[in-house]
Formats: structure tokens, C-alpha cells, sequence
């Protein structure tokens, strides 16, 4: 009699830990890899996805199964020890002392130690039994989850928070991986950078009129060849009379097509026949839509305009791309890009340099979202238009002002502030 008690007692902690660690691995497999498993033909991870789709239903199978064998074993247990000891409390003592230990050790730590360090691999093995076990009781959890409802509902609990969306669970993981080191910085900076595309807007990537190449198209065809084919960019935009009206752009490969059958004479080159109708843009355009109209249209060049449509800069596909994978340079690119490093581990920027540039550039934080240039960020924490020579510091890093030109800051020095320098 007493061995019955025994053997049932042990299958019934073999079945608890079944459970205790099905619950674990299924909650803590990678929906991402069953999915890649499922599309691949894997029955048993189409089983997982389908328990995956309503965890309140799986949970609540495993977690009646659990609590019923567990009840169940401590019966035989008390029932084996009152045989063993007599009516009395040591018996109740004893059956509830060496249950606890089997319970905790065998059908709790165990399994689910054993579980969450193989996740996918157990929850393949244990979504079929699972599956039959939550078809077999599932009127018995719908009729557990409307008390559960509607005691909730009485004391005034509201729905349950909504769940991250697919990009927040994307941005986490990649966060987490890489702070264990799991994602190189690059790799991080390039997928990050993807997510955050549809985030930003032209007018944060876009080159600032003050940086723009252009040509005056009255200038001497000869002159205006010269000038062309000395820039390092391919597309120039050409005005007349004054900058903001753009007329054209001018392609080189047009440039040269145009000028080579012409054996020397560029006086006869027809400009206007090869320009190119310039492309305008809002400022306000959201990058990833920006993005997919220069696919569709397969032009890489945008002009940039404000609500009033006055010039505000230019945008090619170039610069969308380097928001993903960093600064992209050939043998043509001028390589100064208004950031310079000093040898006190300090920076000197260009006040026209975007924040996000210089972020990628020294792997600093500093903040993006009220302003879009380094200028633009301090004149917006300082609330004034500062003098050469002023200094500030705020999120950690030390401002100091170089230069100034009219209303605008032109060069600023930045450095970790000294006392996040200690902290480290």
C-alpha cells in the first residue's frame, strides 16, 4: 500500500514537471524562429504558433493540470504519512514538509531551469501533449476565464495593456543584444537606423542651403563646364539671377554628352536642352515616403521647400541610405564633414552638422527631437543666440561657443562634461 502511494505520488511529479516546464518553454520561445520553422514544413512548430496565438488558453490548461496533480499528490502524500504515522499532525507535518521539497525542487526549479535554457527545442516537444490537453479541458477554461472576467470586472480592474508593437519588440531585442554584446555597434547603429526612418522627416536629413553646390547658369559655357566637372557631385542644381531660383539640374553625364560633339567649341553648348526639371519637396515629407518615391520614380535628387516654398536644402538617396548604413564615401567625396576630433578627446563641429551625424560619428546621445543641427541645439537649451566664448553644459556634455556669424552659431567645441568623465 504504501509503495502504490509512493510510485503514484512520483508519477504524479513527473506530470506537474511536464507542465511546470512546458509553461515555461512555450512562453519563452522565439515566435520569430517557430515562425521560420512553420514556413519551412515543421508541423510541431505550427502546433507551437497555434498555442502561441491564445496564451490565455494554454496557460490556463497548464495551470489547471499543475494545480490538479499537485493537490492530488499531497492528498496520497497525507494519506501515505497518517498510514506510516497515525492520525495526528506529524503526519500532516511530515506529508506537507516533504512535499514541498519534491514540489519545488522536481516539479518547479528543475524543469523550468532545464526549459528556459532550450526553449525552442522543449516547446517542439511538448506542443503536441499540450495541444490535446487544452482541446480536452477548454470548456472548463472558458468557464474559468468569464469568473475570471467578471471578478476583475467588479473591482474595477480595466482591459489589459495593449502588447508592444512588432517594432518596439524588434527594438528591444536588438537593445538588449546588443548591451550583452551580441550586436556590434555598427550592426546596431544599421538596424536601429532602419527603424527609425519612419520617424524622421526630409528636413532632418535633408543638406542645408548653405551647403549646397549650385551653379549660376549666366556663367561662360567653358566656365560653367569647368566649375561642373571640378565639383564632387554629380547633380548640381543651377539658378539664375538669385540662388533661391533653381532652374535646373544639371547632370554631368548630360554635360559631357552634350560637350564632346561639339569638338571644343562649348560656345554653342544649348544649356537649357539638357537640364533637368527640378524635383521640389516639402520639408515636412517622412523620410520612409521620400525613400520609396525615389524608388518608384528612380530619381536620387529632391530639392527641399518649406510651406512657403522657399529653398531649404536638398536630398538624395545617398542621404537616406547613410541614416542606415553610416556615411558613404567614394574617391569623389570631399571627406570633411564639419566634425573634427581633438587630440583632448573633445570635438569640433560645425554648427550646420546634424545631431545625428555627430552621434554616429563619436557614439555620444545627445537628444534630436527639438532640434535638428548642433547649432539648433544649443541656441534651444540655452534660450539665447550665445556670444564666442560662452559656455554650457547640459545632457552631460560641455558647449563651448567658437564662432558666430550674424545670428548664427557656426563652430562649437564639445566634450563629455567633466563630472560624467568621473562618474565612469
Amino acid at each position: 500500500m504504501i509503495a502504490g502511494y509512493a510510485f503514484a505520488i512520483v508519477i504524479l511529479l513527473m506530470i506537474s514537471a511536464f507542465f511546470s516546464g512546458s509553461e515555461t518553454s512555450l512562453t519563452a520561445a522565439s515566435r520569430a524562429r517557430m515562425h521560420a520553422l512553420e514556413k519551412d514544413g515543421d508541423k510541431r512548430a505550427r502546433t507551437v504558433n497555434k498555442l502561441l496565438a491564445n496564451r490565455e488558453n494554454f496557460i490556463g490548461a497548464i495551470l489547471l493540470g499543475n494545480n490538479v496533480v499537485n493537490i492530488l499528490a499531497s492528498v496520497l502524500a497525507t494519506s501515505m504519512f497518517t498510514a506510516l504515522f497515525g492520525q495526528g499532525g506529524l503526519a500532516l507535518a511530515a506529508a506537507t514538509a516533504v512535499m514541498t521539497v519534491l514540489v519545488l525542487i522536481f516539479s518547479e526549479v528543475m524543469p523550468k531551469t532545464y526549459a528556459i535554457t532550450r526553449p525552442d527545442s522543449v516547446a517542439l516537444v511538448v506542443a503536441g501533449p499540450i495541444s490535446l490537453v487544452v482541446k480536452s479541458t477548454s470548456w472548463i477554461i472558458r468557464a474559468i476565464q468569464l469568473i475570471v472576467n467578471g471578478v476583475l470586472r467588479l473591482v474595477g480592474v480595466g482591459a489589459p495593456a495593449s502588447p508592444l508593437s512588432a517594432e518596439e519588440e524588434i527594438r528591444g531585442a536588438i537593445d538588449l543584444h546588443a548591451a550583452e554584446g551580441g550586436v556590434g555597434k555598427d550592426d546596431h547603429l544599421r538596424l536601429v537606423g532602419a527603424l527609425d526612418l519612419k520617424d524622421l522627416t526630409v528636413e532632418d536629413v535633408m543638406i542645408h542651403r548653405k551647403n549646397i553646390y549650385m551653379l549660376d547658369a549666366d556663367l561662360e559655357p567653358r566656365q560653367l563646364i569647368m566649375k561642373a566637372l571640378s565639383s564632387p557631385h554629380t547633380r548640381l542644381p543651377l539658378y539664375r539671377g538669385e540662388k533661391e531660383e533653381i532652374i535646373g539640374i544639371l547632370h554631368a553625364k548630360d554635360l559631357l554628352r552634350a560637350a564632346l560633339p561639339l569638338g571644343g567649341d562649348v560656345s554653342k553648348l544649348d544649356l537649357d536642352s539638357i537640364l533637368r526639371k527640378p524635383w521640389f519637396v516639402p520639408e515636412t515629407t517622412p523620410v520612409q515616403e521620400q525613400l520609396n518615391q525615389f524608388l518608384s520614380r528612380g530619381q536620387h535628387f529632391a530639392l527641399v521647400i518649406d510651406e512657403y516654398g522657399e529653398l531649404q536644402g536638398l536630398i538624395t538617396l545617398e542621404d537616406i541610405l547613410e541614416e542606415i548604413v553610416g556615411a558613404i564615401h567614394d574617391e569623389h567625396d570631399v571627406q570633411v564633414q564639419g566634425v573634427r576630433p581633438q587630440p583632448d578627446g573633445s570635438v569640433n563641429v560645425d554648427g550646420w552638422v546634424p545631431i545625428r551625424d555627430l552621434n554616429r560619428a563619436t557614439g555620444w546621445d545627445l537628444p534630436d527631437e527639438e532640434a535638428v543641427t548642433v547649432a539648433g541645439l544649443v541656441i534651444h537649451e540655452s534660450q539665447t543666440i550665445p556670444e564666442p566664448g560662452q559656455s554650457f553644459v547640459f545632457h552631460g556634455y560641455r558647449f563651448n561657443v567658437l564662432r558666430r556669424q550674424r545670428n548664427q552659431v557656426t563652430g562649437v567645441n564639445v566634450s563629455r562634461a567633466v563630472a560624467e568623465i568621473e562618474a565612469d
